[in-house]
């Protein structure tokens, strides 16, 4: 698997006059799970925006590897990501709603998508809509969604919103996985007990500044 890094330089972003993000710099690599904490409203969740290539930052710049973010790239490369609310066709079952998006992209198969389904604890076969679905099993079809092309680096804004206790477990045991495989994976989330199973480095925010932070 490739080695990935990604830098921020010197980023703030603006919205709606407001200073969301502001002057933030910080480097990521493969190989290492990042948490994002703060209150709603923090600025982490734009701040994941602006790294997907969702939002364009107002100052500074974003690189993944040499490329430049909106320069030379649109959007990141080798990237699986869940940001908030995933959207799926309502009136499809959760295979058919992968099998439409791996068709974008075209490098993936059934087997990936099937195994991808797997690995977040559903069913394949399932022929029930998307819309009868619970929060935690669209919530799992998101991850799912994040994972099945394998992904490099991985951005997941909330990915235990909805799940039971089984499908916590779960999530967590898979994406430590992906880890030990060489990922890097970066996740904002509200459960300080995520945070601290599973990340090397962590960082809050808090009036658009980002800190590090060493007690969780």
């Amino acid at each position: 698997m490739s080695e990935h890094k990604i830098k921020v330089k010197n980023v703030s972003k603006v919205l709606g006059g407001r200073n969301v993000l502001i002057n933030i710099s910080v480097e990521f690599y493969s190989g290492k799970i990042y948490g994002f904490i703060g209150r709603n409203g923090s600025g982490k969740s734009v701040f994941l925006k602006c790294l997907c290539g969702f939002m364009e930052v107002s100052e500074g710049q974003i690189f993944e590897d040499e490329k430049v973010l909106k320069k030379d790239i649109e959007y990141l490369n080798d990237c699986g990501f869940l940001i908030e609310t995933p959207g799926f066709l309502m009136n499809e079952s959760g295979w058919k709603n992968l099998q439409y998006l791996a068709s974008v992209n075209s490098c993936i198969g059934k087997k990936e998508i099937y195994q991808a389904i797997q690995q977040v604890g559903l069913e394949p076969t399932e022929k029930k809509h998307v819309g009868k679905y619970s929060l935690g099993m669209r919530q799992r079809l998101g991850i799912a969604q994040a994972i099945m092309e394998d992904p490099g680096i991985l951005i997941l804004d909330e990915p235990m919103n909805g799940l039971d206790n089984n499908g916590v477990e779960m999530i967590r045991e898979l994406l430590l996985e992906l880890k030990k495989k060489g990922k890097m994976i970066l996740i904002a989330s509200h459960y300080k007990e995520d945070i601290h199973l599973l990340c090397d480095d962590v960082y809050e925010f808090e009036g658009g500044h980002m800190r590090k932070v060493t007690n969780i």
